[in-house]
């Protein structure tokens, strides 16, 4: 769910302005074209409502899944876009579309994708549907709602008390870009503190990070996860790393440290 949470902390979560389904649809690929990450003018808007045309997107319970596939690498990205009203979307089951969840899938990328979308189906049943969503009364409570969703994915693969701390830290940063003049993180003595968790598995390494940009930057770093392992402190992207604590779940361990700057 790693996309899913950055659109929530980054702005890419808004209130249609529009029901009808391809101004919708062009609205959420221009969210993510301004992505400063990512390369070329892929003309998203016009590729999404090509798609559509051919392959209707929408995957019952009242959300549908727009995407569209690009060659070569970038990261996965997501956008989210809600409307109380409802768009007559032409799912399957007929009801009318409250959540609409748009990816941008790079080629290198499509297994994260998929994932992710397992993932966001299981939190869908699993917190009940759609309909706390769609009777929501603003956006506010929609961003609640949906990270009850991260949750609820996050408690498929580690221990309940990380899924609420991880969830605290998702809520934080969403308050803080709300807020910019508070310093994320922020310390006594002007030291910033940002919890990190890294979750191990046969080599494999996943960051779990409140701040979006550090925890790009770790999973991209390929010796980071020998330093993980040493259980001790180490300095990355301009942060000390300090060892907490670690639990092993049969062959994953989660790793608890907190970045110092």
């Amino acid at each position: 769910m790693k996309s899913f949470l950055n659109a929530l902390q980054e702005g890419r979560l808004i209130e249609l302005p529009d029901v009808d389904k391809e101004k919708s649809l062009a609205y959420l690929a221009h969210m993510i074209e301004a992505v400063p990450d990512l390369a070329g003018s892929p003309e998203l808007a016009e590729e999404m409502i090509a798609r559509e045309r051919q392959c209707n997107t929408g995957i019952g319970l009242g959300v549908a899944c727009p995407h569209v596939r690009a060659t070569g690498g970038g990261e996965l990205l997501c956008a989210v876009g809600w409307t109380p009203a409802g768009i007559d979307y032409g799912a399957t089951d007929g009801k009318k579309v409250h959540l609409v969840v748009m990816y941008y899938i790079p080629d290198a990328q499509k297994n994260v994708y998929l994932k992710e979308i397992s993932s966001l189906a299981s939190a869908i049943r699993r917190e009940d549907g759609i309909q706390p969503i769609a009777t929501a009364e603003d956006i506010a409570t929609v961003r609640e709602r949906l990270l009850d969703w991260v949750q609820a994915a996050i408690d498929a693969n580690i221990p309940e008390a990380k899924a609420r701390m991880i969830r605290l830290e998702a809520r934080q940063a969403v308050a803080e870009a709300a807020a910019p003049s508070a310093p994320a993180g922020a310390a006594p003595g002007g030291l910033q503190l940002v919890p990190a968790l890294f979750l191990v598995e046969n080599g494999r390494m996943l960051a779990l990070c409140a701040d979006a940009a550090l925890g790009d930057s770790l999973e991209k770093d390929a010796g980071l996860g020998e330093l993980v392992r040493q259980k001790g402190q180490f300095e990355r992207a301009g942060w000390r790393f300090v060892f907490r604590g670690a639990t092993t779940y049969g062959t994953r361990t989660l790793y608890d440290y907190t970045a110092v700057r």
